[in-house]
């Protein structure tokens, strides 16, 4: 498995994932986190426009020189902060060092430990970009990306409210 910068040629696989993500979050009870056609293709495209959309593939396309993968299996966004809906949190922050947010974050089918891997990459990423914090945040409902947070480190700091007023339990985990 390998992660590489998503691409136009990916967008329809990733509507695909998110429309799996989504059906496993409301089969776990998680009823109103991206509801309706959020995430967009619109959205989608500007994470790849700004290189900030990365996919996590399952094997490499042989002779391919392009890096391409056979499937992907998870994507996430991997922006560099500030964000400014984290600017206001009900509760406190671990730290104001400088961080990454990982937004959009989904998997096509639990069980592989895509997240994980994600996660791992993302440090990985971010330290050679001299940064060692990654805030994320989900819905309260969320069961299972907040049991994916809490088992990989992350620390549940409180709060923040999205630009529409929807509240999200926020997370950050800063690495040694």
């Amino acid at each position: 498995m390998h992660i590489r910068q998503a691409t136009y040629k990916d967008i329809d696989r990733l509507m695909i994932i998110f429309d799996n993500a989504k059906a496993i979050m409301r089969n776990s009870g998680n009823m109103e986190q991206w509801n309706g056609s959020y995430p967009t293709v619109e959205v989608v495209r500007g994470d790849i426009d700004a290189g900030n959309c990365f996919v996590l593939c399952d094997g490499e396309i042989a002779g391919s020189n392009q890096h391409e993968c056979e499937e992907i299996i998870g994507t996430m966004a991997l922006i560099p902060g500030p964000d400014p809906t984290y600017g206001y949190i009900e509760g406190q922050w671990d730290n104001a060092e400088p961080y990454y947010v990982i937004h959009r974050i989904a998997t096509y089918a639990p069980g592989r430990n895509t997240a994980v891997k994600m996660f791992d990459w993302a440090f990985s990423h971010i330290e050679g970009n001299g940064c060692r914090t990654i805030r994320i945040d989900t819905h309260k409902d969320n069961c299972i990306m907040k049991h994916i947070l809490t088992g990989y480190g992350f620390n549940m700091c409180g709060v923040i409210y999205l630009a529409d007023g929807a509240a999200r339990d926020a997370y950050q985990l800063t690495k040694e």
